[in-house]
């Protein structure tokens, strides 16, 4: 079965105690809509329809899933279920709130809350080359502690990218959809190809990936940081394996900005994880360059917030 589109549910469509309004993005793994609570609060659903797998036409609510891709279609259910009560346990201002999931129609939602803003993709085309260092240390130190605590869950992110980092309206990132995310720590069937996006994956995502860890993250976090600053998505990492031709932070933009950011850039970016920070908190370390001890564990926003005006009043 080849890729296809799948048909969204209606607008005014039930889904239990939800109505949905209408379609807010459709991926290869899931459609997600805008929706309302029986409070008429807003509500982002994301439904598991992996386009591979499954099939859905017009005026049909019921995807349909050939025999044959049918244990396929239940393993990528079970890994959505349990990326949907992995996350539910996750409350940090920096990471999606997932508030519920459910099984219907032969499928899985999981229900998030809708945050007001735009993506870091969107931010990135409308200020094409125009990014300040201070924007990129705020927006990434905050993010860190968001994906501290994915990875104190022992999650993986695995798709981390400018479109799927959020920004509210006042710039506070949120980390959105985990399609790719995993639990780490159990193997992954290999009948279900992960979802990963060339130039933000990690050479680790491809061939055997059997050295995927927080490195493989932090190299995402690199690529998004140098697509900051390019306005464009950097060499795919397997292309880079065969012919690096991406130009190092350090030269590209030498003398525009802090020499220690661009460092930091190509550190993420290094082709052997084992050369890359090793842990979000070292990354962090390095974006707040200035000596402030950062606190063990994942800290609130306001402490964060006061750290980096501490840092603008410095700058």
């Amino acid at each position: 079965m080849g890729q296809q589109a799948n048909t969204a549910l209606p607008s005014g469509f039930q889904l239990e105690e939800y109505t949905i309004d209408r379609q807010l993005s459709l991926g290869g793994f899931s459609i997600v809509y805008l929706a309302r609570d029986a409070e008429g609060k807003a509500v982002a659903i994301k439904e598991y329809l992996p386009n591979s797998l499954a099939l859905r036409g017009n005026g049909e609510i019921k995807p349909v899933i050939t025999p044959e891709h049918l244990g396929a279609f239940r393993y990528g259910m079970k890994c959505f279920f349990e990326e949907g009560r992995a996350l539910a346990k996750l409350a940090h201002p920096n990471v999606v709130r997932v508030t519920n999931f459910f099984r219907a129609n032969d499928t899985v939602y999981m229900v998030m809350e809708y945050e007001q803003g735009r993506t870091l993709q969107e931010f990135i085309h409308r200020h094409l080359g125009h990014i300040s260092e201070r924007f990129i240390r705020g927006v990434f130190t905050r993010l860190l502690n968001g994906l501290r605590v994915v990875h104190t869950n022992k999650l993986l992110h695995l798709d981390l990218k400018p479109s799927n980092i959020y920004l509210r309206t006042d710039n506070t990132p949120v980390l959105i959809d985990f399609g790719a995310a995993r639990q780490t720590l159990s193997s992954d069937s290999p009948i279900l190809k992960p979802m990963y996006t060339p130039g933000f994956a990690s050479p680790e995502h491809y061939g055997e990936r059997k050295n995927l860890g927080p490195w493989s993250d932090i190299y995402s976090i690199g690529a998004s940081m140098y697509a900051c600053l390019a306005g464009a998505t950097p060499q795919p990492a397997d292309e880079r394996l065969q012919k690096d031709q991406l130009i190092p932070a350090m030269v590209r933009w030498e003398g525009q900005l802090s020499d220690q950011l661009l460092e930091t850039i190509d550190w993420c970016l290094n082709l052997n994880h084992l050369y890359r920070p090793q842990s979000a908190f070292a990354l962090q370390k390095a974006l707040v360059e200035n000596g402030e001890p950062l606190p063990e564990k994942p800290v609130n926003e306001s402490w964060l917030g006061q750290l980096v005006d501490k840092l603008k009043k410095k700058s």
